[in-house]
């Protein structure tokens, strides 16, 4: 009887104390001093496959794959789409991207009417910048942004619209760095600021931020435009004089990986020496998959490329890491995650209140990066291709169905007329080669019914 009245009396102290300890922790994650830096990392055109810790053969990459060893690596996360713009979109805004009409990359004027989508990002979207810095971060984005602005897109919101405090970017932005935009294309010559340094360029304009703000809680886009076409690695130019003969070569590809993993050590370095190692979640993904694949070498197995809904065009490496909050060296081979789903749940990490109006796409799923694994329950959607002027990519083996939904083990994908219908167990067949919809007509019918009312939900413009 002694025995069990001390139990009864331990579970009510227990019972009695969870209250008072999350209200503890709700405190400390409102303590500037002790909520979480927050560096996102969005590397562009990275495949599957091109990095060590995810089976890479390129070249060595010890810095990413040192930040893997410290952290969580997921082998199930997914861009919101196979192609910058809209994936770009899908993470500022937790949002499937063609709610705000985002369908293709950002281009002129033409082009984007003929795809059937802006000019950019509405700046009445929601902002993952925003909401950080309306909860006390200091905001900034160093690199590529690509959601409005550039060729003769003259009149897209500044960056401090979204949310942020401070940027550098790239030509294709409303406020492009004049360092590295002599002219209006990707890199010139012209530059101060060579190709090649640009991935420097952007950590170092990162750990300065950091360093002048600490004290205070930093949310940072780290958004370089490596390893993106064309590669230009100093190596190369410093043999010859110029710039490669063929900058989509496996080579100048390589020289630029090895550079790019360079600069990931840097970054990790300089955190460590501003003493902001520990309190920061470092996040290391792709918004989209490689192209040239290089034989599909570049997508790790994976069917597909950039441009495409197989899985080698939206399945990414994605890595976190957070010293004594996420696991170190795991990797989590169960748990679904998509870019609508950061929103939500870095906002749930960092102690970030998401206003009452907001409705996203994402999901909260913090407890997978904290070592719980679990299936995501939501269906993800993916679109690539309303008509075929903007859309008539990639070629061969390699161009998809146009719509794409997930639901557990299941994916589906097919065009927007019903059309096309291609069904793949995709636990037990990553690299979708055997279709089932003959097979398992059930599930077919079910994920198509599902993928259309999404697609059919989809605002349109000039009826595209």
């Amino acid at each position: 009887m002694k025995a069990t009245r001390l139990l009864r009396l331990l579970i009510c102290i227990a019972l009695a104390s969870a209250p008072l300890k999350a209200t503890s922790q709700r405190r400390a994650m409102k303590d500037p001093k002790t909520r979480p830096n927050i560096i996102l990392i969005l590397t562009d055109d990275m495949g599957y496959g091109d990095i060590g810790a995810y089976g890479g053969q390129f070249v060595p990459t010890p810095n990413i794959d040192r930040l893997a060893a410290s952290g969580l690596k997921l082998t199930q996360y997914y861009s919101g789409a196979p192609i910058c713009s809209p994936s770009r979109a899908s993470i500022l805004t937790g949002m499937q991207p063609g709610k705000w009409h985002f369908t293709t990359f950002l281009d002129t004027r033409k082009h984007n009417r003929e795809a059937g989508q802006i000019d950019f990002l509405d700046p009445e979207a929601p902002s993952i910048a925003r909401f950080f810095k309306e909860s006390g971060y200091a905001t900034g984005h160093f690199g590529k942004w690509h959601m409005g602005g550039g060729r003769d897109v003259t009149d897209a919101p500044g960056f401090s619209e979204y949310g942020f405090d401070e940027h550098n970017s790239t030509y294709e932005s409303p406020d492009p760095d004049p360092a590295i935009t002599a002219t209006n294309w990707i890199w010139s010559e012209k530059d101060s600021l060579k190709r090649w340094d640009r991935t420097r360029y952007f950590v170092d304009k990162t750990l300065d931020f950091m360093r002048r703000h600490k004290g205070r809680p930093c949310f940072v886009n780290l958004w370089p435009d490596d390893v993106h076409t064309p590669w230009v690695p100093q190596a190369e130019v410093g043999r010859t004089g110029q710039s490669p003969a063929n900058p989509q070569a496996e080579e100048t590809f390589k020289g630029v990986l090895k550079e790019y993993d360079r600069q990931i050590g840097r970054l990790l370095d300089g955190l460590k020496e501003l003493g902001l190692a520990e309190n920061t979640i470092v996040i290391f993904t792709s918004d989209n998959g490689a192209l040239p694949t290089f034989g599909g070498r570049r997508s790790g197995g994976l069917r597909g490329s950039k441009l495409s809904l197989y899985e080698g065009g939206i399945r990414m490496p994605f890595i976190i890491s957070w010293p004594g909050r996420i696991p170190a060296d795991k990797t989590d081979d169960r748990s679904e995650l998509h870019a609508t789903d950061l929103l939500p749940t870095l906002s749930r990490l960092a102690g970030v209140e998401v206003p009452a109006g907001y409705k996203g796409d994402g999901a909260d799923r913090s407890g997978i990066l904290l070592g719980r694994p679990s299936p995501r329950r939501k269906e993800m959607f993916w679109e690539y291709g309303r008509n075929d002027i903007a859309y008539n990519y990639p070629k061969g083996n390699d161009r998809s169905p146009r719509l794409a939904v997930r639901s557990g083990e299941w994916k589906l994908l097919m065009d927007a007329d019903g059309s096309r219908i291609e069904l793949y167990n995709i636990i037990k067949d990553p690299a979708e080669t055997t279709t089932l919809q003959a097979a398992e007509p059930k599930i077919a019918g079910e994920l198509r019914t599902k993928l259309l009312d999404w697609w059919e939900s989809l605002p349109k413009l000039n009826g595209n």
